[in-house]
């Protein structure tokens, strides 16, 4: 794919493109138009996301008031309390949440913090976002999701700004209350699917989030690892291969990898005959290091890194799981990894207003695209894809520790 082509596809979509959203499903036609363009059949797989569109939310810090954005999702109503900073999550700073409004010193929660503070007794909690020395006081809006909850209570959730978060515990603010009005529904979210068939009724499917923050163009998370599945795509759909190639690009990602989810539910029955996922997430970035993240057996990520060593391309590759859309397949039994090039969040920053197409280099995008296609092609050309199916015990225990199954070891 030519730098011209490149450019394009991030300027036609270089806008927000949140889960669940009208834009979302504007990037998902666009995707599906692209494909069919290289010739390939493509369709749209819908799923059910949570929705809410908050019609007020409040934060007031000893009767003034300060900006913050409501969590979506996170129920309506009104909440007040003595204010609790709590900048960790042990059991001696859980035990002070009782009947308390918790600051954190974090942009989010996991499923076992949340658990415990909903047992401590929390009445509310405010996350923080930004940086206090930045210009911009952008506020993020995110979501309480569904797998955090769990079967526990929902308490009023609000982001602030760290300006707001350090004043208020500078100031030693005592009473906050939160006042939050939304209304929640069960939207629709998609995943766009293409397939290449090979003389093997079994496959390779390769996969890449395309949807954003609420903040975020999504350029480099994760447009750029869609442009590498249309690159692949457009480089190995000129023959027939052993293995068919399905290419599925996953919606509402960053919501808890909604996308990937769903598509391993819906599709279960096919799994025993993938016999690879290649995920790619962050791709094509000005500056940054290539990696692997191999959730399967450790030979693979000894390939990677000869295979690169081979075509004089730097990969660093590791055994373990990676916070994108390989996760579920691996959790399914497929082996899976994720490739990307991650850069510094001071170079190529995501989840906030800086992603955009400038933070990325469309001479790197090809070089990566060209790597990914060799390595997806030697896959799907062999006799027999060499990647056993077994799961390491290592990558088990990460996957049960990611997806909330157990705790992670202190």
């Amino acid at each position: 794919m030519n730098k011209q082509a490149l450019k394009q596809i991030f300027k036609d979509t270089d806008y927000v493109h949140r889960s669940g959203s009208p834009e979302e499903l504007r990037a998902a036609e666009y995707l599906k138009a692209r494909c069919e363009a290289l010739g390939v059949p493509a369709r749209l797989e819908s799923f059910p996301v949570p929705m809410a569109e908050m019609e007020e939310a409040h934060v007031y810090a000893d009767g003034k008031e300060i900006p913050c954005k409501g969590c979506l999702n996170c129920g309506s109503g009104e909440a007040e309390g003595e204010l609790y900073y709590m900048p960790g999550q042990d059991p001696v700073s859980i035990a002070g949440a009782k009947d308390k409004i918790v600051l954190l010193d974090t942009a989010g929660i996991g499923f076992f913090p949340y658990q415990d503070l909903m047992k401590a007794g929390a009445k509310a909690i405010l996350f923080q976002y930004g940086n206090l020395h930045f210009p911009d006081r952008d506020i993020d809006e995110r979501d309480l999701r569904a797998a955090v909850v769990g079967e526990e209570r929902k308490v009023l959730c609000a982001m602030i700004h760290s300006e707001s978060a350090v004043a208020l515990v500078k100031n030693k603010v005592r009473r906050v209350k939160l006042v939050i009005r939304q209304r929640e529904w069960e939207g629709e979210s998609h995943n766009v699917i293409a397939e290449l068939p090979g003389r093997r009724e079994e496959w390779i499917t390769l996969s890449a989030h395309y949807d954003s923050t609420a903040l975020s163009h999504g350029s480099y998370d994760n447009m750029s690892g869609c442009v590498g599945l249309l690159g692949v795509m457009e480089a190995l759909g000129r023959k027939e291969h052993n293995y068919g190639l399905r290419f599925v690009f996953c919606g509402s990602e960053e919501r808890g990898l909604l996308g990937s989810k769903a598509y391993v539910r819906d599709h279960e029955e096919e799994l025993s005959k993938t016999a690879l996922n290649i995920n790619l997430d962050m791709i094509g970035t000005i500056m940054g290091k290539f990696i692997a993240k191999v959730s399967a057996e450790e030979k693979l990520a000894h390939y990677l890194s000869y295979m690169g060593a081979e075509l004089g391309f730097p990969v660093s590759a590791s055994v373990g799981v990676y916070s994108s859309d390989s996760t579920p397949f691996a959790d399914k039994g497929v082996p899976a990894l994720s490739l990307a090039r991650i850069a510094s969040k001071d170079v190529a920053p995501i989840h906030c207003r800086y992603d955009r197409p400038d933070i990325l280099s469309m001479e790197q995008l090809q070089k990566d695209i060209a790597f990914i296609a060799e390595f997806t092609r030697r896959m799907a050309d062999a006799a027999v894809c060499p990647v056993g199916r077994e799961i390491p015990e290592k990558v088990k225990k990460g996957l049960d520790e990611y997806l909330f199954r157990k705790r992670k070891e202190a």
